[in-house]
C-alpha cells in the first residue's frame, strides 16, 4: 500500500550535504505513486516579491522575499496561501494551507496582497523539489531526511532560518522509550 508524505514537512538530515538541500526544510505538496513534488520552505531569496511581480503587478514594496523552492524549474513561480475560497477544488495541503493551482488563482492571491487583506498570508516560490516514482522513498530509508506533520504556521514563521533547527529538534526529541533515571544510582 502506497503511504503518501503530501502535507509532511521533509527535514533535512545532517548528513545530507547536497548544497540544494542543506539544512532545508521542504513542504511536500504532492506525492503519489509517480512521484514527489515539494517547496523548500526555510530559504528566502535575496528578491522581494514587488520586484519579482513588477512587469505584472504594481505592488507595494514591503519585506515579503520570494523563497527558493527547490532547483526543478527555477523560473516557474509558486504560491502557498490560506484562502479557500480563491479556489473551492483545492484540496488542503494541510488545514488552511493551499497550492495556487492556477495563474488566476496566484493573481487573486497578489490581488489580495495589493488590498492589503489582514487575513491574506502567502508565500511565494521560485522552483521546486522533485522526486521520481521511489527516489523520495529511497532516500528516506538511506536516512537523507525525516519527515513531520506539516503545519501552516511553521511556514508562515517570522524566521525562516530557525525552522530547521527547530524540526530536527523535534524530530529527535521523539516518544521517550525510556523513563528518566534519577539522578541517584542507588535510588534504583
Amino acid at each position: 500500500m502506497f503511504d503518501s508524505l503530501r502535507g509532511q514537512f521533509l527535514i533535512a538530515a545532517k548528513k545530507l550535504i547536497d548544497p540544494n538541500f542543506y539544512r532545508s526544510v521542504v513542504l511536500i505538496v504532492e506525492h503519489n505513486d509517480e512521484g514527489a513534488m515539494g517547496l523548500v520552505v526555510n530559504r528566502p531569496s535575496s528578491v522581494t516579491v514587488a520586484n519579482a511581480l513588477a512587469e505584472h503587478f504594481d505592488l507595494s514594496q514591503t519585506d515579503d522575499l520570494v523563497y527558493i523552492g527547490g532547483p526543478v524549474q527555477p523560473s516557474a513561480l509558486f504560491v502557498l496561501h490560506n484562502r479557500s475560497e480563491l479556489d473551492p477544488h483545492e484540496v488542503a495541503v494541510v488545514p488552511g494551507l493551499y497550492v495556487g493551482s492556477s495563474a488566476e488563482v496566484f493573481e487573486n492571491v497578489v490581488h489580495s496582497a495589493v488590498d492589503e487583506d489582514q487575513q491574506m498570508q502567502f508565500r511565494i516560490f521560485c522552483g521546486c523539489a522533485g522526486w521520481a516514482t521511489g527516489q523520495l522513498e529511497g532516500e528516506i530509508d538511506r536516512g537523507d531526511w525525516f519527515h513531520v506533520p506539516a503545519t501552516s504556521d511553521v511556514l508562515f514563521c517570522d524566521d525562516p532560518y530557525e525552522v530547521w533547527d527547530a524540526l530536527r529538534l523535534q524530530v529527535h526529541r521523539g516518544p521517550v522509550l525510556l523513563p528518566d533515571l534519577p539522578g541517584e544510582p542507588e535510588w534504583n
